[in-house]
């Protein structure tokens, strides 16, 4: 084939290209209009896209802790082994007006405690280094600040802003999937014709539609760090609740202490759930779901010196 035909068999490519996503991209925007036109009232259609991510976010929500359960292989923690961990359990239930939680002991990649679930029915699970590792004191201080997250239901509205997250990352998707079909199409299609079928994303056409794609990326990059630095803030409110029940400051800044020094900073699985935050770089720390454990232990120590100046030294 001489390179005529080439040329002519890459421009019929590229016309083949502009047909096909030009109709993908009609055919989308097509269904896009029937389903605008046959809507139920903009307020019933908000209330079933609200409705039906409320109830997707709170069944991932139950898979998700059944399954997390369930990689760690945590197993209940019966009363008469451990009388007077659960007498200061009930002592802080009454105290914060929940229900006193499950409590299970796992064997996790690093000494943790996590809390899941409502003040009604919460679950908090201890890594069985802690009982090793802490004193008395110092696990009440951390059995504190799960129920503070139980009191506050913060692992539910976590789960609740992703999976709002999601939706809403979906509908901009869908709703500009005929402008990307339709760019991506005249994109390839004239790259083709041109004899450059490989370099279709660097015209004007092509960065146009990487343009709108990464404004997506964007937008949920965006949302994932206001959804990060609302955790973040959490962990701090936790915190400060389980001084003002516990009134030892210092018993949790210790604890804290403890568990940072033995703790293995490598990634996994339960890494979200972990006290660290103290990531390398400025965005290694926007993008974590705590605060630095020496921003936290500081915090607690100015709690310490502000009710008795010998203390937090």
């Amino acid at each position: 084939m001489g390179r005529l035909g080439l040329r002519a068999l890459m421009a019929g490519v590229g016309l083949s290209l502009l047909a096909g996503y030009g109709l993908a991209a009609w055919a989308v925007y097509s269904v896009l209009v029937w389903v605008w036109a046959s809507r139920p009232p903009l307020g019933t259609t908000v209330a079933i896209v609200a409705a039906t991510t409320l109830v997707l976010g709170y069944l991932s929500y139950q898979y998700g802790t059944s399954q997390l359960l369930a990689s760690v292989d945590a197993a209940d923690l019966p009363r008469e082994r451990a009388p007077e961990l659960y007498r200061r359990a009930d002592r802080l239930a009454a105290e914060m007006r929940i229900e006193t939680p499950r409590l299970l002991v796992a064997d996790m990649a690093v000494p943790n405690a996590l809390a899941l679930g409502s003040p009604a029915d919460g679950t908090v699970v201890l890594d069985r280094a802690l009982f090793r590792l802490l004193s008395t004191a110092e696990l009440e201080g951390i059995l504190a600040h799960e129920f503070a997250h139980l009191e506050s239901r913060d692992s539910l509205i976590q789960t609740l802003a992703y999976s709002g997250l999601r939706t809403l990352v979906g509908i901009v998707t869908v709703l500009l999937s005929p402008a990307l079909l339709f760019l991506t199409g005249l994109a390839r299609g004239v790259a083709w014709i041109r004899g450059r079928p490989t370099r279709w994303a660097e015209g004007t056409i092509g960065q146009f539609r990487l343009l709108i794609g990464n404004g997506v990326v964007v937008l949920l990059f965006v949302f994932t760090l206001a959804i990060r630095a609302h955790s973040r803030r959490r962990e701090l409110a936790a915190d400060d609740r389980a001084v003002s029940v516990t009134g030892d400051p210092m018993a949790l800044a210790r604890a804290l202490a403890k568990i940072d020094r033995v703790r293995d900073p490598n990634w996994s699985l339960l890494s979200p759930l972990y006290t660290r935050g103290d990531e390398d770089g400025t965005l290694g720390q926007v993008l974590s779901t705590h605060p630095a454990i020496d921003e936290r232990i500081e915090r607690l120590r100015e709690r310490a010196r502000a009710s008795d100046p010998r203390q937090g030294l």
